[in-house]
């Protein structure tokens, strides 16, 4: 029998009964829950009206009123309209689910079939575009509202807001876009114009900071964290940056002066992630580290023009000391406050750079330098360290080095007092020799040690000729020299030039030395010795009338004293003549026997000076309480020496330098040759422009390079 055809308009009127009766349950009214009957009454009756024969098909003119069955919003403000609306949305997602089961044999086949969207989804639609889109301008005003209030301090009912936003998002099904357009976008302007005058410390930032994040986590949506936090950190931290890097009490400045470390912490914290937002710290950063290091060098240049030239160079070991302890102060802020990061150790670098490149006193910081070293680094020296003390400290001295622009003037410097540490057993610890040139190595590069290594290895290597020698005396007994002798035999190449003067030694001394040079041609093929006296200490006994005293002088002073043996008293230019010195030498000699402390010799006239119309003789009456005294010889001043040998050492750089460049290059412009020349130099030295153009025009007198005939600022290699 053929089923009967429903009506539209009564089959209708059933389904509006049943959704009548499903909102006065979800409103809470009285109302008996639905039975399976009546469950199944619903859905057999929409599966009746979906499949009856054409015209009696009503799946589409269902589709269009399952649009039609939510009830409108009553007209509510604020945070009623709020939970009105919440209410609604949660009554809405209920029924959606319940229609689903009404209708799904029109869900599943009319609307598969024609490629229609879902009804859960025609749902969410007509919730947006009957109820929300009516009140979503009050909305978004009142739920941003209710967020300033909490900035405010007030507290507010945020499960509420977190389900209003909840509804933003759901109804852009699936999309972000709905959310951010219609109120992300609104919210985040107003957190600008709210953050535009608040301002005020780094703490209150980080809490602004913090409480956002906080928000966010709570009931805004999770993607909308990062664009919070950029545009509240843009109006309190970029948009007033000047004013709270300057601030008197709390700006970089005042942290770094009063070493406030963890709220340099909290600002590099609050400013990393900000584009460019590091770079205004780290120059007050570099600002402030030169402005200490300058004022360093003030304060040793001034404590070295009030001071006797033994109390300035003290000083100059106290500046050297007060960098260490400023770098390392400052390295740990770069570690710790600044995490370590490149732009820190940058400043840091550059600030350094200013100070540790000034003279005081007239005294290159590479000098200075060197001298800490060899305080350091011999016997006596004013800092008494511990083993460990000293190798941390040499650490430092050679990060400090990094630094200096004239390395090469601190190499040369060094190894002159390295020698004199080597050669004259002033060395407190050859382990500590060598360890400080393993770091110096590992820092400027092998070819910047390999002298001063193969002096070490040179002074070593002595030793062992030292042994030879002694054996050979002990196997030639019939060779008496009648006192000790000790030779270094070294290798030029490895140490300073010396001065070398054709001293006319005592018979006593003249006597070891051949027995010497017989000893070493006999092991030495094709070498010849060069006898450098002014690096040469004797130990002699001066019998006096009081008592015997043993005398540690220079070889020029025993030769001096040597002579009065043979004569009461000497004039002098018989003492020039018989030792064949020069007369500033004779002078410094004469002077430290007659004229200083030690009077070992008497002078007429009995003056403080010395000069050619001198005459002088032992005192036999001299007397002092050691039984042993050093003599000291009044040392020359190296440092002009020093910088000439640096200077034509650099000419040769120089000159290299331009002809490696030429050679690979072959043809060059004059800036991009002087600009190469300056940065293959720049390891070692900072060439001189003027020097670079002087070397240039040497190289083309030469024959090394020539002028392009069309052009006179271009050169040519020739080979």
């Amino acid at each position: 029998m053929e089923r009967k055809a429903i009506d539209l308009e009564e089959g209708w009127g059933y389904m509006v009964k049943g959704i009548s009766k499903l909102e006065r349950i979800l409103e809470g009214l009285p109302e008996a829950p639905f039975s399976s009957e009546e469950y199944m009454m619903l859905y057999t009756l929409i599966y009746n009206m979906c499949t009856q024969k054409p015209p009696n098909d009503y799946s589409e003119q269902l589709y269009e009123k399952y649009r039609e069955v939510l009830p409108p919003l009553r007209e509510k403000h604020h945070v009623f309209m709020l939970k009105e609306l919440v209410q609604r949305w949660s009554n809405h997602k209920v029924m959606v689910r319940w229609l689903s089961r009404f209708f799904h044999y029109l869900d599943r086949y009319f609307v598969m079939r024609r490629s229609l969207p879902a009804l859960s989804g025609v749902g969410y639609i007509c919730f947006r575009d009957l109820v929300f889109m009516g009140v979503q301008a009050k909305v978004q005003k009142t739920v941003i509202a209710l967020i300033n209030k909490e900035r405010e301090g007030e507290q507010i009912d945020r499960s509420l807001v977190k389900n209003i936003i909840d509804i933003f998002v759901a109804i852009g099904m699936g999309q972000m876009d709905h959310y951010e357009q219609c109120f992300e976008l609104k919210m985040l302007d107003n957190t600008a114009d709210y953050y535009k005058s608040k301002a005020a410390n780094w703490i209150e930032a980080e809490e602004c900071l913090k409480r956002e994040r906080d928000r966010v986590s709570h009931y805004l949506h999770s993607s909308t964290e990062q664009k919070l936090v950029e545009k509240v950190q843009h109006e309190l931290l970029m948009t007033h940056a000047n004013q709270l890097l300057d601030k008197e009490h709390s700006g970089c400045h005042a942290l770094l002066r009063d070493d406030k470390v963890e709220d340099l912490s909290r600002m590099f914290k609050l400013y990393h992630k900000i584009p460019r937002g590091l770079e205004p710290i780290a120059n007050i950063f570099k600002k402030h580290i030169t402005a200490e290091g300058v004022a360093l060098v003030q304060h040793a240049e001034e404590a070295a023009s009030n001071q006797t030239a033994n109390g300035s160079a003290n000083q100059e070991q106290v500046l050297i000391r007060k960098f260490i302890e400023l770098h390392d102060k400052y390295m740990a802020y770069v570690n710790v406050c600044y995490m370590n990061h490149t732009m820190f150790h940058k400043s840091l670098k550059e600030a350094f750079e200013v100070f540790c490149n000034k003279t005081v006193a007239g005294c290159s910081s590479a000098e200075l330098l060197a001298t800490f070293c060899d305080n350091l680094l011999k016997k006596g020296g004013s800092e008494k360290l511990s083993d460990e003390a000293i190798d941390e400290t040499l650490d430092k001295v050679v990060k400090l080095l990094a630094y200096i622009s004239d390395k090469d003037l601190f190499a040369e410097f060094y190894r002159k007092k390295l020698a004199r540490r080597l050669l004259f057993d002033r060395s407190a610890n050859e382990d500590h020799e060598k360890n400080i040139l393993t770091k110096l190595k590992q820092q400027c590069g092998g070819q910047f040690t390999s002298k001063m290594e193969g002096m070490v290895v040179d002074l070593t290597l002595a030793r062992d000729k030292q042994t030879g020698f002694e054996n050979y005396l002990r196997d030639n007994q019939h060779v008496n020299l009648g006192m000790d002798l000790t030779v270094n035999v070294l290798t030029t190449g490895f140490w300073p030039s010396y001065k070398s003067f054709d001293l006319k030694l005592p018979p006593e001394m003249v006597k070891c030395v051949e027995v010497f040079k017989d000893f070493y041609e006999s092991t030495a093929n094709h070498r010849k010795l060069s006898w450098i006296y002014s690096l040469g200490t004797c130990n002699i006994n001066g019998k006096f009338e009081p008592k015997t005293i043993e005398l540690i002088v220079s070889t020029y002073q025993a030769a001096a004293l040597l002579l009065f043996n043979t004569a009461d008293r000497l004039s002098y230019s018989e003492i020039m003549t018989q030792l064949n010195l020069t007369n500033e030498d004779l002078v410094r000699l004469l002077h430290s026997l007659s004229c200083a402390k030690y009077k070992i010799l008497k002078k007429e006239p009995n003056t403080k000076t010395i000069s050619p119309n001198d005459t002088f003789q032992f005192n036999s009456k001299f007397s002092d309480r050691m039984r042993r005294i050093k003599i000291p010889l009044p040392v020359v001043d190296e440092r002009r020496k020093v910088i000439e040998d640096v200077d034509k050492d650099r000419r040769y750089a120089i000159d290299a330098a331009i002809v490696r460049i030429m050679k690979s290059r072959k043809v060059l412009g004059h800036q991009q040759l002087v600009v190469d020349c300056v940065e293959q130099l720049s390891r070692m030295f900072k060439p001189d422009i003027k020097a670079i153009k002087k070397r240039i025009e040497d190289l083309i007198s030469r024959d090394y390079l020539e002028r392009d005939k069309d052009n006179q600022n271009t050169f040519r290699y020739l080979a």
